[in-house]
């Protein structure tokens, strides 16, 4: 399907769609067309031409790795080994390999561009390319000013959730052989294309964030590529000045496994630091909001949280099903999902004298996965040796922990429109108010008299 150049041999076939190859071709001749050097032939194109026309979109190392790729591979009937330029076929190949092919095609480019030489490489070198993968998608976005809302956090070096996130990625891989080695023995050993290739299988993001680098470095518009699953449209009300717990790579990973419906747009619905330390404003927010994500750093910089995959609710039950979880992103990432060993979801209880009160997910009174206390600032991660209900291990530092920070953002749709907003009661306005009579179990008179909002 679509288009591919003629050439002695067997021909490679270009995968795009014939409106895509005639983009692809647009950006060889593009290339091709910059200032090259002396010794270059007309229908290629090199390592300086992608520097000037990418200019600061990626990261030196990326442009390097990218057009090493595209050198570096051997076409049907051609002479093996790298060329001093890239051709028209080559370039073809490597974007086709890329943004359209298999794990086994997407497997050979990446070991092009991570090592001339043929065969094996080591696993350092896989490592050090999965840190450049990840720190060039945060670096793209944020220049094509496309994180949707979301702020980098600055500083020297690399941003440490980068780190993290491709340490996470990076952990996805599989070895052969069951045997368990030191860190530094474990770098040095050899990576063939088989373990790649299983490694673009088990981790989807690696294609993806490769298809990130390509199409938001050389802009590609007809080549469809919807950044709304990847990176969440962000809304604070009020256009407040509002840094998040979370940093980009850390959002990317926690939005990866939300439901697909929830993945587009994140609204907050309480910070601390805008809010106040408050219980009652916490529950005044959160509930009958729909689904949620809550997040915590605790004082010792760890960073944490859980998806409540349905509104939470002021009661003495558990409640939530098998679609909630918590997760991990500092010091590593990691999310740990239903055991089914029971139906220790969610938990939130403010006002009773004989059980616990406060906000808890998994595990059972005065021993949750995730706990934050009704006095509010305190909480607990008990697990040992595992949360029964989410098999996690501690997520915070300290088993009994304090905390300054904490967030809870809805996920997916807004619940109610900007009419039934408009609508809502006093009680509604004052979400401390609301929680209190939800608390001492007291009516709430004005609730079903408010003006019904008109179908839109």
């Amino acid at each position: 399907m679509g288009n591919s150049r003629s050439q002695s041999g067997p021909r490679f076939c270009s995968q795009f769609l014939p409106v895509e190859q005639a983009e692809i071709d647009g950006l060889f001749d593009a290339l091709s067309s910059e200032k090259q050097r002396p010794d270059t032939s007309p229908r290629s194109f090199s390592l300086r031409a992608v520097k000037s026309h990418l200019g600061e979109a990626l990261p030196p190392e990326m442009v390097t790795r990218l057009y090493d790729g595209m050198r570096r591979l051997d076409l049907p009937g051609k002479a093996k080994g790298p060329s001093e330029s890239v051709s028209r076929e080559q370039f073809t190949m490597f974007m086709s390999h890329l943004l359209k092919g298999s794990s086994e095609e997407k497997s050979l480019v990446i070991m092009k561009m991570i090592s001339a030489t043929e065969g094996p490489v080591k696993v350092r070198e896989v490592q050090k390319f999965t840190e450049d993968l990840v720190g060039s998608v945060v670096h793209v976005l944020n220049y094509r000013q496309e994180l949707r809302g979301w702020t980098q956090k600055r500083g020297p070096g690399p941003p440490p959730g980068v780190q993290v996130l491709a340490a996470q990625l990076f952990s996805e891989m599989e070895l052969r052989g069951n045997e368990e080695l030191p860190g530094p023995q474990q770098l040095d050993r050899d990576c063939d294309r088989a373990v790649i290739e299983d490694w673009v299988f088990r981790a989807p993001h690696v294609a993806t964030f490769l298809s990130v680098v390509i199409h938001r470095g050389f802009l590609l518009p007809r080549l469809s590529l919807d950044l709304a699953p990847l990176v969440p449209e962000r809304h604070v009300d009020q256009e407040r000045v509002f840094q998040s717990i979370l940093d980009v790579p850390s959002v990317i990973y926690v939005n990866a496994h939300l439901p697909r419906e929830q993945r587009h747009r994140w609204h907050l619905l309480f910070s601390s630091e805008l809010h106040g330390h408050s219980f009652a404003q916490l529950c005044g927010r959160i509930t009958h909001q729909g689904p949620c994500v809550l997040l915590l750093e605790d004082r010792d910089g760890h960073v944490f949280g859980g998806f409540a995959s349905c509104s939470w609710e002021v009661k003495p039950q558990f409640q939530g099903d098998d679609r909630c979880f918590l997760f991990s992103t500092s010091p590593r990432m990691a999310v740990y999902t239903s055991t089914g060993y029971n139906d220790h979801y969610m938990y939130l209880n403010h006002g009773q004298q004989t059980i616990p009160n406060g906000l808890g997910m998994g595990g059972q009174h005065n021993y949750f996965g995730l706990w934050v206390d009704v006095d509010f600032g305190k909480g607990h991660s008990k697990a040992k040796p595992k949360c029964t209900t989410y098999h996690s291990p501690q997520l915070s530092a300290q088993e009994d922990f304090r905390f300054e920070k904490m967030e809870v953002w809805a996920v997916g749709e807004a619940p109610g429109s900007q009419q039934a907003q408009r609508n809502r009661s006093i009680l509604a306005v004052d979400p401390e108010a609301q929680a209190l009579l939800e608390i001492i179990g007291r009516p709430r008179h004005s609730q079903g008299l408010q003006d019904v909002p008109e179908d839109e």
